[in-house]
C-alpha cells in the first residue's frame, strides 16, 4: 500500500498530531508512507520520522490551482495509491481527484465540537462524501453523525493513538515550583473552556498557593484568547497560571509536571490525554466526547461533569494531597493507554480495515 497523510498544518493540534503519527507508524508497515501539509508548516514538523516521506504545499488560496497540480504531480510520481485527508484537508483532496479518478480518499473526521453535532456545519461534506472511499472517525458520536448525517455507509472508529515522539531535547523549561506544577495540553480555543480552569486556579491559590498551571497550546490572537488573558489578569493569577506557546517537545514538558488536567466543554478523543497517559501522569478531565472510553472514574483517573467547578477542584487537591494516589492513577492510565490506545492496535485494525473495506 502506498498512502499519504494530507493535512492543512503542522501547528500542534490534534489532528496535526495524527497526521504525523500515522505517517510515521505507517512508514514501517506499508510500502510507502508520506505526509502532505498544505497550508502551514510548524512544530510537529520536527516530528515526522525520516523514512516518512514529506512535502509542503505553501498553498495560498482555497482554490490553489498551483497547488493541486503540485500535489496531483506527486501522488503520481510516487504512486500513490491512497489519501488520508484529515479534517478540512478533504476539500483538496477531491479537488485532486476530479483529475485522477482512480485515486481514493479516506476522511479523517477530528471534528472538535462532537458535543455540538446538531450544529455542525456539512453542506460541503454532502458534497465532498460522493468521493470518500471511506471515513475514519474518532468517536462514537462522529461514527453516528457521518452515517445519519451524511448517509455513509464505510465509517469506521478508529480511536487516537498516541506515540513517544522522536524529538525529546528540551526547549520548554516551565516557570513554577518543581515538583508542584499542573499541565492542561490544549489550544486556546473554546470549546477547550480554559475560564473553568481560571476558576479552579483562583481557588487553589488559596489553599496551594506552591502550585501552578500550565497552558500550553495554540494561541489564535482571537477574542477567546484576549477575553482569557484579560480574566487571568482580573483574578490576579499571574504568578499562578503560565500560558506558553505549544511545543514539540511534549516529553520533555510532562517530565515537569505531576498532574495532567482537561477542562473542556466538548472532544473527540483528545490526543493530550492519551500523552498524559503515555507519559504517566495523573489526570483530572472532564466527561465529554469519548474521554470516558480511556478514563474509568477513581480508577486510573477522576472525570467530572464540563462546567462543574467545585467537583473539579476538590478531585485535583485529592490528587495533590495523596502522592499514592496520584501514582496509581498514573500506572493505571499508562497500562490503559498502552493495552488500548497503542500505536500497534490501532495501526493494526486500520491496516485490515483498508484490506476489506478500502482495496477490495
Amino acid at each position: 500500500m502506498r498512502i499519504l497523510q494530507l493535512i492543512d498544518s503542522l501547528e500542534a493540534g490534534g489532528a496535526e498530531r495524527m497526521a504525523v503519527n500515522y505517517a510515521n507508524a505507517l512508514a514501517a508497515e506499508i510500502e510507502f508512507s508520506a505526509l502532505v501539509a498544505t497550508r502551514k508548516e510548524g512544530s510537529l514538523k520536527k516530528q515526522l520520522l525520516e523514512k516518512a516521506a514529506y512535502l509542503f504545499l505553501n498553498k495560498k488560496s482555497t482554490l490553489d490551482c498551483k497547488a493541486v497540480f503540485q500535489l496531483r504531480n506527486y501522488i503520481i510520481q510516487h504512486q500513490i495509491q491512497i489519501i488520508q485527508a484529515h479534517s478540512s484537508s478533504f476539500f483538496l483532496a477531491v479537488l485532486v481527484k476530479l483529475t485522477l479518478p482512480k485515486i481514493k480518499i479516506i476522511w479523517h473526521d477530528h471534528y472538535g465540537n462532537s458535543a455540538f453535532l446538531e450544529k455542525r456545519p456539512h453542506f460541503f461534506l454532502q458534497i465532498g462524501r460522493w468521493f470518500f472511499s471511506g471515513i475514519i472517525a474518532v468517536n462514537e458520536n462522529l461514527q453516528s453523525w457521518s452515517k445519519t448525517q451524511l448517509h455513509f455507509k464505510n465509517v469506521i472508529y478508529l480511536p487516537n493513538f498516541a506515540m513517544v515522539e522522536s524529538v525529546v531535547e528540551r526547549q520548554t523549561f516551565l516557570k513554577g515550583e518543581s515538583g508542584k506544577r499542573i499541565v492542561c495540553l490544549a489550544n486556546l480555543r473554546q470549546q477547550k473552556n480554559h475560564f473553568l480552569l481560571l476558576d479552579v486556579a483562583s481557588s487553589l491559590r488559596e489553599s496551594h498557593p506552591d502550585w501552578s498551571f500550565h497552558l500550553l497550546g495554540k494561541d489564535f490572537k482571537d477574542d477567546y484568547s484576549e477575553a482569557l488573558k484579560e480574566e487571568l489578569k482580573s483574578k490576579q493569577l499571574e504568578n499562578h497560571v503560565f500560558v506558553y506557546d505549544s511545543g514539540s517537545d511534549v516529553a520533555a514538558i510532562l517530565a515537569q509536571v505531576q498532574i495532567g488536567v482537561l477542562t473542556s466543554n466538548s472532544e473527540g478523543l483528545p490526543v493530550a490525554l492519551l500523552e498524559y497517559g503515555l507519559h504517566q501522569k495523573a489526570v483530572v478531565v472532564t466527561q465529554v466526547g469519548q474521554v470516558a472510553a480511556v478514563i474509568a472514574d477513581t480508577k486510573n483517573g477522576f472525570l467530572v461533569p464540563p462546567n462543574d467547578r467545585v467537583l473539579f477542584y476538590n478531585r485535583l487537591v485529592e490528587l495533590i494531597d495523596d502522592r499514592i494516589l496520584r501514582e496509581r492513577f498514573s500506572e493505571n492510565l499508562h497500562q490503559t493507554v498502552v493495552e488500548h490506545f497503542s500505536e500497534a492496535s490501532s495501526i493494526k485494525k486500520y491496516i485490515h480495515w483498508i484490506r476489506t473495506t478500502i482495496n477490495e
